[in-house]
């Protein structure tokens, strides 16, 4: 499968947070061709302000796998990560992080920090952006019109 295949799969898990009306970002977390955790926001339901779709797809990877660390594994999220969600992926030791749309209020990559290869952390993660931008961010556009 391509980057744009498993984005495809979290786009599939951003509507599903759509359709419970919580903000729609889906995660899918990918090692060696296995999709190893999957998630979407969740924040609303769960009441927690940590229940974002990349903490929850790290959480379902990590207990498949009896370990923290998920080295070479590839998460693949619709909207760029927040500050907390990269500090989490450092410290699992992603290898890679592929998002879709910028985050410019929270983005803790590119937008407002450059937190995954900042030379000072022990573990960097390589980044691509752009992978069905256009579709998760017309999507982010689309619940956020609904809700004015």
């Amino acid at each position: 499968m391509t980057d744009k295949d498993y984005m495809a799969l979290a786009l599939e898990e951003a509507k599903k947070a759509f359709t419970e009306d919580e903000v729609p970002i889906g995660a899918i977390i990918v090692r060696d061709g296995e999709i190893l955790g999957k998630g979407h926001n969740e924040k609303e339901r769960r009441r927690d302000a940590t229940a974002h779709a990349e903490m929850l797809a790290l959480q379902q990877a990590m207990k498949r796998v009896g370990a923290w660390r998920l080295t070479d594994a590839t998460i693949y999220v619709t909207i760029e990560p927040c500050v907390m969600c990269v500090g989490a992926l450092l410290q699992a030791r992603v290898k890679r992080i592929v998002f879709g749309a910028p985050d410019l209020k929270f983005g803790g990559v590119v937008s407002l920090h450059r937190l995954a290869d900042d030379p000072r952390h022990n573990h960097r993660c390589a980044y691509e952006s752009g992978v069905l931008g256009d579709e998760a961010k017309n999507l982010m556009q689309e619940f956020f019109k609904a809700k004015r």
